[in-house]
């Protein structure tokens, strides 16, 4: 941990003034309208109630971070839904964001808790890393506008399409992950991913090229490319980043419905210009993760 991590502390959001740090956090991460931000009486609520808001602040209790998480009931068991994660600019390269993470684990797995779920715009790269490189989430559902068309954040432009994400707590894989020791699943995926002939690949023009869907899917395992920085492409050529959303829906969907699991992603597979892209497996969750 840096110096400037040690300065950082993980805790409970506890007071009333804890809990309002958290709109200006969320408006600051995504710009977002004071509608769409969690009114302060919900807050005080759901902490009441035992629900998980863990924070970070710094040395002058200022919140620069947060993770939040609800009770759900998903596979007949109890979970824990992590609805937000966000941390302020100025302090993303201090990894608070796993730190966080960790500490949403630890706190899930103290109430007896062994699943958390979550969701994330699949186009986004930086994201998709996090979660199944150092996290080691899997996924089988993909949710289109999740949050309607668009909200008031600047990010949710192109639509709100999510892939629902599922980090089996306690599992060998996610341990792993924590520990990092993926070296060799990375290796491994990184193999596959060179064999593989993309559903949707990313062409020398940057669009994105189709293959077929039946004949791709009669493999056991494919794969999606995404552009490296999808905000980039937002910020620069919205209708080229669109094409990009209707493309990989159409492959997420027809992939999962197949059977597929989205289960790895490297986030470049032709060098430092090149795109990330995702690999799925045909198989269930409870066989590709026994402790399930």
């Amino acid at each position: 941990m840096t110096a400037a991590a040690q300065h950082i502390s993980i805790r409970d959001l506890k007071s009333i003034d804890d809990l309002t740090q958290l709109k200006t956090v969320e408006k600051e991460v995504w710009g977002m309208a004071e509608d769409d931000t969690v009114p302060l009486t919900l807050a005080i609520a759901l902490k009441a109630a035992g629900n998980i808001l863990v924070g970070a602040f710094d040395n002058k209790d200022k919140l620069v971070g947060f993770a939040f998480g609800f009770l759900g009931r998903e596979h007949g068991q109890t979970t824990i839904h992590s609805h937000l994660l966000a941390v302020l600019d100025a302090y993303r390269h201090l990894d608070l964001g796993s730190r966080l993470k960790q500490a949403q684990r630890e706190r899930a797995m103290s109430m007896g808790i062994r699943e958390m779920t979550w969701t994330y715009d699949p186009l986004q790269s930086r994201n998709a890393h996090f979660n199944f490189s150092k996290l080691g989430v899997i996924s089988d559902t993909y949710k289109t506008d999740f949050y309607g068309p668009e909200t008031s954040s600047v990010l949710h432009r192109n639509g709100t399409d999510r892939l629902w994400v599922r980090w089996m707590l306690n599992s060998r894989r996610v341990r792993d992950r924590l520990e990092g020791k993926s070296t060799n699943a990375r290796a491994e995926t990184l193999d596959a991913m060179r064999l593989l002939a993309p559903l949707v690949r990313f062409d020398p023009s940057g669009k994105p090229a189709k293959s077929d869907l039946s004949e791709s899917l009669a493999r056991q395992r494919v794969s999606i490319e995404i552009p490296g920085d999808i905000l980039e492409v937002e910020r620069t050529d919205m209708g080229l980043a669109r094409e990009w959303r209707e493309a990989t829906r159409w492959a997420f969907q027809g992939s999962l419905k197949a059977g597929f699991l989205v289960t790895e992603f490297c986030r470049s597979i032709r060098g430092q210009q090149g795109p990330g892209a995702y690999l799925l497996q045909q198989g269930t969750v409870a066989e590709f993760i026994p402790e399930v």
